[in-house]
């Protein structure tokens, strides 16, 4: 890469390697390696741009990451972030939409091993990232990229996909409105006939504490 671009990417690269670090849970034994190799790479990223060995250190470092337990809103902050940083020269631009990249293809990756008990969060997941990938498919197009832009559409519709799937086999919703507040216990006996199904109400709803769930929300139809 030109020196010029080298320079102006390089903080790029040392921004986005702080963020990951600082948004990842990496106390177990997998974080001493993430942080050495965060370490590594923070003091070589200038000379590794330069000689366009940056992409397999990198990805690197993201695995790592997604080995302790790095979440898909996470990956999605570190995105955000790297998407404020400000680019003149054309290799600047290109490490900076390669992060982003990343970041999108390990999120794929966190997702493919979630468990989702909601199908409310499956579907606000899948708009979020329907958004997210259009911005990035639509910048693609834009620079003329057809090859980075198919691997976008290709990773887009592969997520959704397997949203879809996981949110198929989950029961259909249903509103419901009380008086007033009530423990989830009282809710469930209510609604099911049957309190062992209070934690379906807590989690559908994200309620703070049982004891106080709030009068209306959404409750499983079966």
């Amino acid at each position: 890469m030109l020196k010029d671009d080298t320079k102006e990417a390089a903080p790029i690269v040392k921004r986005a390697l702080l963020n990951l670090l600082a948004v990842t849970v990496a106390r177990s034994p997998g974080g001493s390696a993430l942080r050495t190799a965060v370490g590594l790479l923070y003091a070589q990223a200038e000379q590794l741009i330069y000689h366009d060995e940056l992409g397999p250190r990198l990805s690197d470092c993201f695995e790592l990451a997604r080995a302790n337990n790095i979440t898909q809103s996470q990956l999605d902050w570190v995105r955000q972030q790297t998407a404020l940083e400000p680019t003149v020269t054309l290799g600047a631009t290109m490490i900076k939409e390669a992060i982003m990249r990343l970041c999108l293809v390990t999120e794929g990756l966190v997702i493919a091993a979630m468990t989702f008990v909601s199908r409310a969060d499956v579907e606000q997941l899948r708009g979020q990232l329907n958004f997210i990938f259009e911005d990035a498919e639509e910048t693609a197009a834009d620079n003329m990229d057809q090859m980075g832009y198919r691997t976008l559409v290709e990773l887009h519709a592969a997520i959704v996909a397997f949203l879809v799937e996981t949110a198929r086999p989950l029961p259909s919703m249903l509103d419901f409105a009380f008086f007033s507040p009530m423990p989830t216990l009282t809710m469930a006996n209510r609604l099911y006939y049957d309190g062992s199904r209070a934690d379906e109400l807590l989690y559908e709803n994200k309620v703070v504490h049982p004891a106080f769930m709030r009068p209306t929300g959404r409750a499983l139809s079966l």
